[in-house]
């Protein structure tokens, strides 16, 4: 297991075209700017629940990491799913099966975000196959 850690800055953008209706359901796209030991770019989509309750909500979303991880360059998806439960948060993002591609072919792990201070910072425990 490696682990890679650095910085990003994310930008989510409401979609307002849904048709749904219900104001408590909502859709954003990603777009993210990865910094250290994963330099790179990924773009997304997010569906969020919201509820009455202050600090409760959910969210599930999918991300396309481009970039190089540790000097190997490819690309993979990131699947998340969140809760926030009266603000007790808990997240799994974690790497979709086989979804690697060039020098990050086969790329499996756990993506954690850490917000201190306004700030966005990640640590990524992953595996990848020996390069050939």
């Amino acid at each position: 297991m490696s682990l890679a850690s650095g910085t990003f800055e994310v930008k989510l953008v409401p979609q307002t075209d849904d048709k749904n209706g219900d104001a408590a359901l909502g859709r954003m796209t990603i777009d993210k700017q990865f910094h250290g030991d994963l330099e790179g770019t990924s773009k997304g989509q997010m569906l969020t629940g919201m509820t009455d309750v202050k600090g409760s909500a959910g969210y599930v979303a999918i991300e396309k990491v481009s970039g190089t991880l540790k000097g190997r360059s490819g690309t993979f998806i990131l699947q998340h799913t969140g809760t926030m439960n009266r603000g007790v948060q808990h997240l799994t993002i974690t790497v979709v099966p086989d979804s690697g591609t060039g020098q990050l072919a086969g790329i499996t792990g756990d993506f954690k975000v850490i917000i201190a201070d306004g700030k966005h910072s990640y640590e990524f425990e992953y595996t990848l196959p020996e390069s050939h």
